[in-house]
């Protein structure tokens, strides 16, 4: 959903308060209800990839260049970390049990790692890229 709105911000040219594009525009192209978009908004705008203002002219439009938003940071923003899981618990007294998540736990590091690693080489510019030919209006 983040990324999916960072794009269409930036495929709208939303870059300032007068472009800015509201909740439950934004909501119906996801689509989701317009709290969740708001939640998700006050996340990337304290990530400083974008900006908000309520009301009935309120919005959200980018800080940065799409091509400057690095998918890692999106995921960070709303996640906190490329977090794909953990291991659940083992039950007591089964030996299986009580060395599985630890060592299921360290692969899922090594995954995390990988993906973050694999996120931050793309862009919302790339996402982008995908919608060339498509027009530029707009069902909602």
């Amino acid at each position: 959903m983040a990324a999916h709105t960072l794009a269409y911000l930036a495929h709208r040219n939303a870059y300032s308060r007068e472009q800015a594009v509201s909740s439950s525009v934004l909501a119906a192209s996801i689509p989701t209800n317009p709290v969740v978009i708001r939640r998700m908004t006050t996340q990337l705008a304290k990530a400083g990839l974008l900006a908000t203002c309520s009301g009935v002219s309120g919005g959200a439009w980018l800080l940065k260049k799409p091509e400057h938003i690095k998918l890692d940071e999106i995921l960070k923003a709303v996640n906190g970390c490329a977090h794909l899981g953990s291991a659940p618990l083992g039950a007591e007294g089964c030996p299986i049990s009580q060395a599985i998540p630890k060592a299921v736990n360290e692969a899922m590091m090594a995954a995390n790692i990988a993906a973050a690693k694999s996120l931050s080489t793309y862009t919302v510019a790339d996402l982008l890229k995908h919608t060339a030919d498509l027009p530029v209006e707009y069902a909602v």
